[in-house]
């Protein structure tokens, strides 16, 4: 129902109510009915349901498999390092969800504590969760709205939407009835919401909705949707998916191959376990969280905090990002852009000459003079925006009011559209009225008033909140001033055009996002004109891009706006529902969408988005809370600095990928082949194991630390499809990892034959291999000899570390029983040296091949 359509009687009868408002046990009756004025919570899921879930994926369980099929056969050992891997991995995916559902309760602390309301005629507080449809409430200044509601008193009530709706000023609220359909909330101004506060005068308003029925709740249950995957986590649970099923018909194939020739069966079984763990790459999940983790310390340097660690690398494939206007592309304060007075347009700087002028230095003392804008004792200016930007200019402009001091006023009301003050000075007194530039030339004499609005539309065409100013000298100070006697016969004075200015360093971030490939779209509850011209100035909508407001959207189809909604640039006027669409349909085309924000209005569309972006210090803590990652700064420009470091550390991860993939399917050669070829399976599952924890987690988690390569902002954003294996990786697992098979294999059969410890010969070439490998990789087309050595002292280090703690299990007789290891000599050490330092070389060169 629009209930801005009726008017207060239709309201109070529908609503059952009057002025003395409800009964106590009406009252009671209703809110047993209706239940309380709160924000309800969907059900959660218990800790020990989100812990289980941990234990789902398919190669989790193939590891818990392996781990009691060893425990069963008696190789404790394997067992327990299994387990402690498995439970590692489901406590730190337990914590990243225990810690995403916090958005409801910031959202439910915004909700009133008291209440004035009248019931059985008299004024009574009340919690705010007793009040029920049908109440009358009080409202003054300072105060919050309890619940939604209809005004039906008002003086001078001004109410602060910005939460809500992205409004940068306070609303003012009306008691007439209002005759358009599906208007936005902005433009609802019969209504107050819940939620929302009370910036000047006072009012009375009858509740129509409270709890999950008012906006508020709307909103809250619109938070309850569930997120998206980030990009890897989807790309992750894909390959994960097909490893799994890989592993599963490697093992049985295994199994079957060794029992038809005659082989021990337990010996197959204990090998099949091998198998499948050389084929798990453990590491990853821990790798990939670790690196995460160390890039969202990184990023509070920066000025960005991160809230979901995925975050980080989502912002590498950001393709979309819907950025609201205000605070966020601009600076969320009103200020004097245009002042037109004796037929002549002045920008704030040019105004020295105008103060020259009688009938200009009368303007901007009306700046001053007819304004409510308080100085505090800090020396702060406090009120309504649009008037502390006037009394700023005037300021600035070294005006001194304390000369002209106010004597009388008509206050500003909605249906008059204009407020006058009275001064006294040198033994005159003079009016200065203020209001809507299309009503007040209708008060004065002698101006041209076909011509003036013309200005007034030219300035509205670049998104100005036009105000027109005019004055009279009077004879007497006025006993009872009256609107109609005293706001008449007024002369002129002129125009001023205020606008929230866009922040400086905008235009060079929005430039630089183009450049990166990614699209910055505005989504904002201000005026389409505002928007426009804002979006205009920083290089959001270009000559072809489309403005679209929330009843133009309204009036498309689902089809139609699907088929538009690459082309829009600009949403004005759009409520949270819309914006929540626009999200769902940019994700429909198979865009990755960051969204930014800071109102209660924009939490359910944070929490949607693929990363949803809040601000640190104009953010609601509802906003915060739905939100990916928040801007401590505020600054839109920040955020390129994260989708380069997103960029930068998604390189890395794909790097890490690449190398530990790269060992398992060289693993999984060795164990499959040397059976075929007639020789012992290679490895045991502790050295397996080994490699993928310990010779490949350490560099993998340093690898995380190189630098971004030269082209990270000049290319466009990966696509959403693009798979780990795309750009050649896969190749280069496969080739790669048959290289190191090979040469694995030929120093088995070497060592077989000259009866050497060739078991932990093959287990030291592998492990060393990785080191030569990791040193190739990090970056991904030049020479390891262009890098600097040192730019990445990390990785050195972990290269370092991974080799002495090699030697330590192949030299030390405590390790060498727990690791089956054997001490090696000299030669065959250097033997398995020079053979890794081939996987090196090789590497090199198909890089130099793919520069060439």
């Amino acid at each position: 129902m629009h209930w801005y359509h009726l008017n207060i009687q239709e309201i109070s009868d529908k609503l059952v109510s009057g002025e003395k408002g409800l009964s106590t046990t009406e009252a009671k009756h209703r809110l047993h009915k209706v239940g309380p004025n709160e924000l309800q919570e969907a059900k959660k899921k218990s800790i020990p349901v989100m812990l289980l879930a941990q234990f789902k994926d398919l190669m989790i369980l193939i590891l818990l498999a392996a781990a009691i099929i060893s425990g069963i056969i008696g190789d404790v050992t394997d067992t327990i390092v299994i387990l402690v891997i498995v439970i590692l991995n489901a406590v730190i995916g337990f914590f990243q969800e225990y810690r995403a559902e916090k958005a409801m309760q910031a959202l439910k602390q915004m909700a009133v504590v008291q209440a004035n309301a009248i019931r059985d005629g008299n004024t009574v507080t009340l919690p705010a969760t007793e009040l029920v449809p049908g109440d009358i409430i009080l409202l003054e200044a300072g105060s919050a709205v309890p619940a939604d509601i209809r005004i039906i008193e008002s003086n001078n009530l001004k109410i602060e939407e910005a939460a809500l709706t992205g409004e940068s000023h306070a609303i003012d609220k009306i008691t007439d009835t209002l005759e358009e359909d599906d208007l936005p909330i902005g433009d609802q101004t019969n209504l107050a919401f819940k939620g929302t506060f009370v910036a000047n005068g006072r009012g009375k308003g009858i509740v129509f909705a409270t709890g999950m029925k008012t906006e508020l709740g709307r909103i809250a249950k619109m938070l309850q949707e569930s997120e998206t995957l980030t990009p890897l986590q989807q790309r992750m649970a894909t390959f994960s998916k097909k490893l799994s099923l890989l592993v599963l018909i490697l093992c049985v194939v295994f199994f079957i191959a060794g029992w038809l020739r005659g082989e021990d069966t337990v010996k197959m079984v204990l090998t099949s376990i091998s198998l499948a763990v050389a084929a798990i790459p453990e590491a990853l999940p821990a790798v990939i969280t670790i690196s995460l983790a160390l890039a969202a310390k990184r990023m509070i340097r920066q000025k960005t905090l991160i809230r979901k660690l995925p975050a980080v690398e989502t912002l590498g494939s950001v393709t979309y990002i819907c950025t609201d206007k205000t605070g966020t592309l601009t600076e969320n304060k009103m200020h004097v852009e245009e002042v037109f007075a004796n037929n002549k347009s002045y920008e704030p700087q040019e105004l020295d000459s105008l103060q020259k002028d009688e009938q200009g230095n009368l303007l901007l003392l009306a700046f001053a003079l007819n304004n409510d804008a308080v100085l505090d004792k800090d020396q702060t200016i406090k009120g309504d925006s649009t008037e502390i930007a006037l009394k700023e200019l005037a300021i600035k402009q070294k005006i001194d009011p304390a000369s002209w001091p106010r004597i009388a006023e008509i206050p500003f009301d909605s249906e008059r559209k204009l407020m006058t003050t009275f001064h006294e000075h040198d033994g005159k007194v003079i009016s200065f009225t203020k209001g809507a530039p299309d009503v007040l030339p209708e008060r004065c004499n002698d101006v041209n008033k076909e011509e003036l609005l013309k200005k007034v539309d030219e300035m509205a065409a670049k998104g100005l909140r036009v105000l027109g100013f005019a004055f009279r000298y009077w004879n007497e100070k006025p006993k009872e001033p009256k609107a109609e006697t005293h706001e008449s016969g007024l002369q002129f004075l002129g125009l001023v055009g205020i606008i929230d200015p866009p922040r400086e360093e905008v235009q060079e971030a929005v430039s630089q996002c183009k450049t990166a490939g990614i699209i910055p779209v505005m989504i904002t509850g201000d005026h389409p004109l505002t928007a426009k011209n804002i979006a205009e100035r920083i290089g959001i909508l270009g000559k072809k891009d489309l403005v679209v407001t929330g009843q133009e959207l309204t009036a498309l189809d689902r089809e139609s706006f699907q088929a538009k909604v690459e082309k829009i640039k600009v949403y004005a006027r759009v409520s949270p529902e819309q914006k929540l669409q626009i999200v769902k349909a940019l994700q429909k085309k198979g865009h990755y969408v960051a969204m930014t924000g800071d109102g209660v209005n924009d939490a359910p569309s944070l929490k949607r988005a693929n990363i949803g972006i809040a601000m640190g210090i104009t953010g609601t803590d509802v906003s915060k809370e739905a939100a990916h990652m928040i801007l401590l700064d505020d600054n839109f420009s920040t955020i390129i600095k994260a989708v380069r470091e997103g960029r930068r550390i998604y390189d890395n991860i794909l790097k890490f990928i690449k190398f530990l993939m790269t060992t398992n399917s060289s693993e999984i050669l060795t164990l499959l082949l040397g059976p075929l070829l007639g020789m012992p399976v290679a490895l045991l599952p502790i050295h397996i194991l080994w490699i993928n924890l310990v010779s490949d987690g350490l560099p993998a988690i340093s690898l995380s630390f190189e630098k971004a390569e030269k082209d990270v902002m000049k290319r466009p954003p990966r696509p959403p499809q693009h798979s780990v294996f795309a750009d050649g990786r896969g190749i280069h697992m496969i080739w790669v990892g048959i290289l190191m098979a090979g040469i694995a294999l030929s120093i088995q059969g070497w060592a077989i034959r000259h009866d050497l410890p060739w078991q932990t010969m093959v287990f030291n070439f592998l492990c060393l291999s990785q080191m030569a490998h990791v040193l190739a990789i990090r970056s991904e087309h030049q020479s390891f000899f262009k890098v600097p050595l040192f730019s990445n002292k990390l990785l050195i280090g972990s290269v370092l570390l991974t080799f002495l703690l090699q030697f330590a299990i192949t030299f030390t007789p405590f390790l060498q029983s727990i690791f089956k290891t054997e001490a090696l000599s000299i030669n065959e050490f250097v033997i398995v040296g020079a053979a890794s330092a081939l996987i090196f070389a090789a590497v090199e060169i198909e890089k130099l091949i793919k520069r060439k």
